[in-house]
């Protein structure tokens, strides 16, 4: 099963969800997330996850074109921005949204920034739990029945 997170810059949202997609799916899918247009990792949405156990320091901001030969099960957009910009794929791939809070645009102190990391990871955490309970477990508990 190959899952695609798309985000607007491929630095935060997405970021966060690919680690943990990886982390609940462990080898029962295989993740990628890319941008519409590439931001590098923000280092704090790496230093959020690192925080719950979650190591994306390695990750690359990618461009969603790096992957449009790839066939796709999913295509999940975490914000609306890539939902309305994400060209056609080539597949089946059942697209997915959610349009999670941005906490890089957040402005105050950093007790706000890290408050509004913390939201916005928490909540992608719960929704890639659900989505690999849903989706990937599922889907191959139905195919080992077959």
């Amino acid at each position: 099963m190959k899952i695609l997170v798309l985000c607007t810059g491929n630095s935060c949202r997405s970021q966060m969800a690919e680690g943990y997609l990886k982390y609940f799916a462990k080898e029962q899918a295989t993740i990628y997330s890319a941008g519409v247009e590439t931001h590098g990792v923000n280092p704090k949405a790496i230093a959020i996850m690192q925080e719950d156990g979650i190591d994306i320091s390695n990750h690359t901001s990618n461009n969603l074109d790096e992957y449009l030969n790839i066939e796709f099960d999913y295509i999940l957009t975490v914000c609306d921005n890539a939902k309305e910009r994400c060209p056609i794929f080539p597949g089946k791939a059942e697209r997915l949204h959610f349009n999670f809070f941005d906490p890089s645009k957040v402005v105050g102190n950093e007790e706000e920034i890290h408050a509004a990391f913390i939201k916005t990871r928490n909540q992608i955490k719960e929704y890639c739990k659900d989505f690999v309970e849903e989706k990937v477990v599922k889907s191959l508990s139905k195919k080992n029945q077959l």
